[in-house]
């Protein structure tokens, strides 16, 4: 008799990232249900790459939670009056945290994705966050990781009972764009189906926001083209 997978949930938002674990997941032998959010962001193209996503990965279940950041606005994915910054090239990059920062993103969809573990009997998240080729948001960091990993299992009812020891996975946090790429092609991950940008013109990648000039430059320094880019020429 075949034993029963683990369930995990994966937060999926159609990028580039997000994919790559979601394959990674379904690797490691989890039943994956994926978890993606229409929070009110500019970019919503992305949720059609992530139900796209979720499909050729064999995901479990896809859902897409809605949320409106709007209403507290603070960043230029979620805010008409401030501009996604383009730049020429990945050099032109600042140091400092981007106007791209979404104010408590990831903590609150790591709370969403909590709560689908706790209904679904399941131990384990999968989040898509880079410590290394990324734009320098807080949420990414491992200590923060860990931080709400230890909230988490103080948080539930299925952890005070002992029915849920929470472990939030972060397989990408100390690889490069080029290695997480290399990773997810490994795993026959298709890049066409992603979509990354954060302002997409028409539905196409700019090619000139931080996420493309990051994207961009993991597939060139593999020798290869990023499928996005290419597809907006």
């Amino acid at each position: 008799m075949a034993t029963e997978k683990p369930k995990a949930v994966v937060l999926l938002s159609g990028g580039l990232d997000s994919a790559t674990v979601l394959a990674i997941a379904v690797n490691e032998g989890f039943d994956a249900y994926a978890l993606s959010f229409r929070y009110g962001q500019r970019h919503t193209v992305e949720l059609d790459a992530a139900g796209r996503v979720a499909r050729a990965l064999s995901a479990a279940r896809h859902v897409v939670a809605d949320i409106d950041l709007r209403v507290f606005g603070g960043s230029a994915l979620t805010d008409d009056n401030l501009a996604v910054p383009h730049h020429d090239s990945v050099d032109d990059l600042g140091s400092d945290i981007p106007v791209t920062y979404v104010p408590a993103r990831n903590t609150i969809f790591l709370s969403f994705a909590l709560a689908w573990a706790e209904t679904l009997g399941a131990s384990d998240v999968f989040i898509g966050v880079n410590a290394l080729d990324y734009s320098g948001y807080p949420d990414c960091r491992p200590e923060y990781i860990a931080a709400y990993e230890l909230m988490a299992n103080l948080a539930t009812k299925a952890g005070v009972e002992g029915r849920q020891q929470l472990k939030i996975h972060t397989p990408l946090i100390q690889l490069t764009k080029a290695e997480t790429i290399r990773r997810g092609l490994d795993l026959g991950v298709d890049y066409s189906l992603t979509h990354s940008c954060y302002d997409p013109v028409d539905g196409r990648a700019c090619g000139s926001c931080d996420s493309c000039l990051l994207r961009g430059r993991g597939f060139a320094e593999l020798g290869l083209t990023d499928p996005a880019l290419a597809a907006a020429k």
